[in-house]
């Protein structure tokens, strides 16, 4: 059916359990059959005395930066039930995503790169130019890269990173992706891709490094082109960019029954 390019693709969407609805219906949608593997536990910070404790900091900052839809949720969430945010903060997201999200809990003003979105996209903004003797609070999860908030020092800025959520590696069997023959794979972050090359034992990555691996940003093409992936397709960000690749990789057709969504 025209409507429907994906029927009878069966595709892995490798997102957290939390954020994976979206891209699932999409593809059940476009008449895929959505496999979901999530290689990525999303829960609020432990730690939630530092984070209240930054929080209640906020009015003497300059720049409040999420650097992702989960830094969104958490680290709204949290300033909500602590009161709200300073009128005079200026707030910035990396993604079109999180800015969306933002907008919906009534932010206006978002600093947020139009075309290039990573730490490198909203650093190259004219509004983080000039930052000497700010303060920038960067709302993030556990860890993760430091190019941001170390070009921001070298800048001028002071930094302080709020851990509002945390990140670990479930615990799955991922030969039972293997075993679920998906025909193509959707892999949002560089850390999902590590824990999903771990998982794999190597008769599993023999079966798998063949399927088409369909990844939103070069940083994450590049380490699975390292680990041995052989058709890496790079995609627009967001689940509009994956499912617009997954669509012209389908490139016809097709009319097979399906039912919803697989949890493996």
């Amino acid at each position: 059916m025209a409507d429907q390019p994906l029927t009878g693709l069966k595709i892995a969407v490798t997102r957290p359990r939390e954020q994976a609805a979206q891209l699932a219906r999409h593809i059940e949608q476009a008449g895929g059959i959505p496999l979901l593997f999530p290689l990525l536990d999303i829960a609020a910070a432990q730690d939630t005395q530092t984070l209240y404790e930054q929080i209640s900091r906020l009015t003497q900052f300059n720049l409040a930066v999420f650097i992702s839809p989960n830094a969104v949720q958490y680290g709204m969430a949290a300033i909500r039930a602590a009161g709200a945010l300073p009128p005079a903060l200026k707030i910035a997201t990396i993604g079109q995503g999180s800015a969306k999200t933002l907008r919906e809990l009534g932010v206006a003003n978002i600093i947020a790169p139009a075309k290039r979105f990573d730490s490198e996209g909203l650093l190259a903004l004219p509004e983080l130019q000039n930052v000497s003797g700010w303060r920038v609070m960067i709302f993030r999860g556990d860890g993760g890269r430091e190019l941001l908030g170390d070009t921001l020092k070298a800048r001028g800025a002071t930094v302080e990173y709020a851990a509002c959520y945390q990140r670990s590696k479930p615990q799955l069997d991922a030969s039972l992706l293997a075993a679920s023959a998906p025909d193509a794979i959707t892999v949002t972050s560089s850390e999902a891709l590590s824990h999903l090359w771990q998982m794999l034992g190597e008769s599993a990555r023999t079966v798998l490094r063949d399927t088409p691996l369909f990844v939103p940003h070069g940083r994450i093409a590049e380490l699975a082109r390292q680990q041995g992936w052989r058709s890496v397709q790079l995609t627009g960000a967001g689940d509009d960019g994956l499912l617009s690749a997954l669509i012209a990789w389908a490139g016809q057709d097709f009319c097979v029954p399906h039912g919803g969504p697989t949890q493996i």
